[in-house]
């Protein structure tokens, strides 16, 4: 198992790698991020990391005195770090625009975008703005987020000369969607609804949002790249919702999952490491780029699912 946990893939690292190792000796001095869901878990490690390579992090987060404690401890590991903490609650539209004006607010630029917010396994809900809460959070808001600060990415990237990214986390829960993919007919209808398959409906959602959005980018011949990844199975609070699944992860869970420090391992990867370097519209996992399985490679289904979140956000 150990063995299995240590084998390298293409790019050099392994399931075992850690965040820390993926982004060693890259200079992130003069790049500024945004990463989603930074008060815990793998988003709190990826701004850690962040900092520590010099990137100058925006902390999107839920509560902020949650992130303001996330903030500190940072602070108190990497004395020279620049970190601010704004308010962000991706099932809100009103609080992503909110957030997106108090970024533009701060007056800098924008390299990287870390959409890793995410909640899991919740009993239905609707959002404050009528939508299904995992829709709603895992992508829509993210969908939002990313319309809104494109235009900055693209002039920030154009006016440095230096590449933007765009990094979305996913999950191989993406398999088990509802059989037809994307309810769009049912996105909020409490009729037939599973937690189970309306998280992978989220986070298929997440790679066909990666994929289309690469597709429109390189026709604009814009310097940004944009990548998908599955994280491994990470000891997280975020099935907190599923009691069951909660207990067996946090008794078991440092047994047989990953850490944080690894689970933030990709997400680094794709945010920083030279060879991510014109590399979009990938899936990757463990570091290394991989074939996802159909309907997240459907290009009929992304543009569809591009329209549909249009729609909903005018």
């Amino acid at each position: 198992m150990w063995g299995l946990l240590k084998r390298r893939g293409p790019s050099g690292f392994s399931p075992s790698s850690t965040a820390e190792e993926v982004t060693a000796g890259i200079d992130g001095r003069g790049l500024v991020a945004i990463v989603t869901g930074a008060s815990h878990g793998i988003g709190a490690e990826t701004c850690r990391v962040l900092a520590l390579r010099g990137v100058q992090v925006v902390m999107g987060v839920r509560n902020t005195s949650s992130g303001a404690r996330v903030r500190e401890e940072i602070v108190r590991q990497v004395p020279t770090a620049k970190i601010e903490v704004l308010e962000l609650d991706l099932s809100s539209m009103s609080s992503v625009r909110r957030f997106v004006n108090n970024f533009n607010a701060l007056n800098l630029p924008l390299n990287i975008l870390i959409n890793n917010a995410g909640i899991a396994f919740v009993p239905f809900e609707l959002s404050e703005d009528g939508i299904e809460l995992h829709f709603a959070t895992n992508h829509l808001g993210h969908f939002l987020l990313t319309d809104l600060l494109l235009e900055k990415i693209k002039v920030t990237a154009k006016q440095t000369d230096i590449e933007g990214r765009i990094v979305i986390v996913s999950s191989e829960g993406y398999k088990h969607a509802y059989w037809e993919g994307i309810r769009f007919h049912k996105i909020n209808d409490e009729s037939g609804y599973s937690r189970f398959f309306a998280y992978g409906q989220s986070k298929l959602a997440n790679i066909l949002h990666a994929n289309e959005l690469s597709n429109n980018l390189k026709e604009q011949d814009a310097k940004v790249v944009v990548n998908s990844l599955h994280p491994g199975e990470v000891a997280t609070n975020i099935v907190h919702h599923w009691a069951f699944l909660h207990g067996l992860m946090s008794t078991l869970g440092k047994f047989i999952l990953k850490g944080v420090d690894q689970g933030a391992a990709t997400v680094c990867y794709l945010a920083l490491h030279p060879q991510v370097a014109g590399v979009t519209g990938k899936y990757f996992i463990d570091c290394s780029a991989i074939d996802p399985k159909s309907p997240a490679t459907d290009k009929e289904l992304a543009k569809r699912l591009w329209d549909f979140s249009l729609s909903l956000i005018h």
